[in-house]
């Protein structure tokens, strides 16, 4: 790869001039959202995609974020003491995040996870934290690597408080 992944790529909004077809990754319910479903969330503001382009316009990677919240009793016992005592917290859901089969191993999962986390961070939307739902053992270990913890009752679900994205940019 010539350059660093900024240099030879960008990340923007998905919009109809992004051709979604020929993206696939190694798993097929993320490919089909991304194919069929993507769109749709865009325009009815239910998810906001971002897709990460390279230089000849093919997509390498996408992730989605929404708002969500959690409740109060599912978070960790060392977490819920720093909480108010309120029934749900306001989070932020990165619901997808999936790299084209042809450039994994380049970097761009992480790339595109920073970048979810830098936009989750900068939104003006209240968020106590970003949530994952991690598809798979693979993935649930990726966001383990970059520091996420997992709920108590439900290991495939993670979390990263966004005190600690805020210490990633600081």
């Amino acid at each position: 790869m010539g350059g660093s992944i900024a240099e030879v790529s960008r990340v923007e909004v998905l919009g109809p001039q992004h051709d979604r077809t020929s993206f696939e990754s190694v798993v097929e319910p993320l490919d089909r959202y991304f194919r069929m479903q993507a769109g749709q969330d865009a325009r009815k503001n239910m998810a906001a995609p971002f897709v990460l382009v390279l230089q000849d316009g093919a997509i390498a990677g996408y992730y989605t974020l929404s708002s969500t919240a959690v409740n109060v009793g599912e978070w960790p016992a060392q977490t819920i003491r720093k909480l108010p005592r309120y029934p749900l917290i306001p989070a932020t859901l990165l619901g997808r995040l999936a790299v084209d089969r042809r450039q994994q191993g380049k970097g761009y999962g992480r790339y595109l996870l920073a970048d979810a986390l830098f936009r989750s961070l900068g939104s003006e939307i209240a968020s106590f934290a970003v949530i994952v739902d991690a598809k798979d053992e693979n993935a649930r270990r990726f966001y383990e690597r970059e520091s996420f913890l997992p709920f108590p009752d439900q290991p495939m679900k993670l979390f990263l408080p966004m005190a600690d994205v805020a210490e990633l940019f600081r």
